[in-house]
């Protein structure tokens, strides 16, 4: 990767006809063809082992300091020419271990990426805190999303901190509780729209062209920026070893979108020397981006979505051609697993302790998958994404293990007994 020693530190590029815009050009899309934009950065003027120190010394900042959140700690990935920024700190996830899900996946040493110990709970925060710091630059009027939750909670939070009024566009009644909870009380103005999230992002795109309000959507390349410091974190994690796969889930294909830039970009600055597969996971109940990669991506597919994983209940992804570019570059794959796949690896993860939203559980059903087929090797190194946190989605963890009939794997049905302690102890005997 070269540019010209005279370009500006970033600047956009259209993904299809190449056409190019400054960084401060508040376009959703390319103003000529329409296609998706990406941000191009000039490499920095430093070894290596400097750009390396430099984010090592960052990481040790005092709290509160934009260098410790982990997104700013790699600026020069994300957004060098950002002075001030609208950050909280997010990222500074945990890579975490737990030999249950070992034995459960049949992997050695599988490690979970919890993008859940955000700030507002999900990973959607390492995008807003970018995207909200480019609104508040470009003087944005307001800030909008269409959104299965998340997102619209990351944005009501960023934007209030920032102060600036948001408007978030979610599918009446098939939004988390959780998640809804969060966008009203962060002061966001939360329109219920009937109909699912690709009638959401529709009509958001359109507020966004007539009526001047700045979108946050994962078509933002700025959101993309931020999202790609999951991996280069993960990458720093490992000291820079590469895993042999990441695993993630899929939906609007942001992330599929942002690792595979991620790690573009990291090996072409020779921070990595090699690729690790990326292999992104869909709910079968939601998966375009599966049938069209099972088809060599011949063609885009679009489906009415239908799956309990809220988060990845996505038809038509907004993000497909960036993500068709991830996964070829990285000789990645892309799968359909079950609800009953993604509840009982849900129930599998909750049970060691760890806990995640059902989305967040499709990339360990996909591990496990994958190791089934045997596409991954039971040794390999394997990272798995767990996007968002446990209480993102109660209602469905309370059905799965309070009311469903017959009772599903891993389930923990709770017993109501009489306040009487001759009960407990009957009860700890049965048990």
């Amino acid at each position: 990767m070269t540019f010209e020693t005279d370009r500006p530190p970033s600047w956009q590029v259209c993904v299809t006809c190449g056409n190019e815009l400054t960084e401060s050009d508040s376009h959703a899309r390319c103003p000529t063809c329409g296609g998706l934009l990406e941000i191009a950065h000039r490499p920095p003027d430093m070894t290596r082992a400097e750009l390396l120190l430099r984010f090592t010394e960052r990481r040790g900042r005092p709290p509160g300091a934009a260098a410790a959140s982990g997104v700013w700690r790699f600026r020069e990935f994300v957004l060098p020419s950002a002075e001030e920024v609208v950050s909280y700190p997010e990222g500074n996830t945990p890579l975490l271990h737990r030999e249950v899900l070992d034995r459960w996946t049949g992997l050695v040493g599988l490690l979970l990426k919890h993008e859940g110990h955000n700030p507002t709970g999900s990973f959607k925060d390492r995008g807003m805190t970018v995207g909200v710091t480019q609104a508040r630059r470009i003087g944005a009027r307001a800030v909008a999303c269409a959104s299965t939750g998340n997102t619209s909670a990351s944005l009501a939070a960023y934007a209030a901190q920032a102060g600036i009024p948001a408007l978030v566009l979610v599918p009446s009644g098939n939004v988390a509780s959780g998640k809804l909870a969060q966008s009203l009380a962060y002061g966001a103005r939360t329109l219920l729209v009937r109909g699912g999230f690709d009638d959401c992002l529709r009509l958001v795109q359109e507020a966004s062209e007539r009526l001047g309000v700045y979108l946050l959507n994962s078509i933002n390349p700025f959101r993309i920026e931020g999202q790609k410091t999951i991996v280069l974190e993960l990458l720093q994690q490992l000291t820079w070893d590469p895993p042999d796969w990441i695993v993630l889930p899929a939906g609007n294909l942001g992330n599929t979108a942002a690792f595979g830039k991620a790690l573009r970009e990291a090996h072409a600055w020779g921070l990595i020397t090699r690729l690790p597969r990326l292999a992104a996971v869909q709910a079968a109940g939601a998966a375009p981006f599966a049938r069209s990669f099972e088809e060599g991506f011949k063609r885009r597919h679009r489906v009415t979505p239908d799956t309990v994983a809220s988060a990845i209940r996505i038809g038509d992804p907004a993000s497909h051609d960036r993500a068709v570019r991830a996964i070829r570059e990285t000789d990645g794959v892309v799968l359909a697993v079950t609800d009953a796949q993604i509840l009982e690896a849900k129930a599998a993860v909750d049970a060691c302790g760890v806990g995640c939203e059902p989305a967040s559980a499709a990339s360990i059903a996909g591990a496990r998958e994958l190791v089934r087929r045997g596409t991954i090797a039971g040794g390999a190194r394997v990272v798995a994404v767990l996007t968002g946190h446990l209480l993102k989605d109660p209602e469905t963890l309370l059905q799965y293990h309070g009311q469903a009939d017959p009772l599903p794997p891993g389930a923990n049905r709770p017993v109501e007994i009489e306040a009487d302690l001759r009960e407990v102890e009957r009860f700890l005997g049965k048990e």
